[in-house]
């Protein structure tokens, strides 16, 4: 829920070094992100081996970018 969100977020802004930017918070937080959701898949049960993703990625690019 909320107050775990809150609490990750504080960790993280307080591993991020003093001087970081913007960009680099929003980018930690994607990363947080999409863990804590590979984790809920993991344990549901629906568990995508890392290349399977990474081909899935590679075949969209080429059929958007052959138009």
């Amino acid at each position: 829920g909320g107050v775990e969100t809150k609490e990750a977020v504080r960790a993280l802004l307080d591993r991020l070094p003093d001087d970081c930017s913007v960009e680099d918070v929003l980018y930690h937080l994607y990363v947080l992100q999409a863990v804590g959701r590979g984790q809920a898949d993991v344990a549901a049960g629906r568990i995508i081996p890392h290349e399977e993703v990474e081909n899935a990625l590679r075949r969209k690019w080429l059929h958007s970018g052959a138009g």
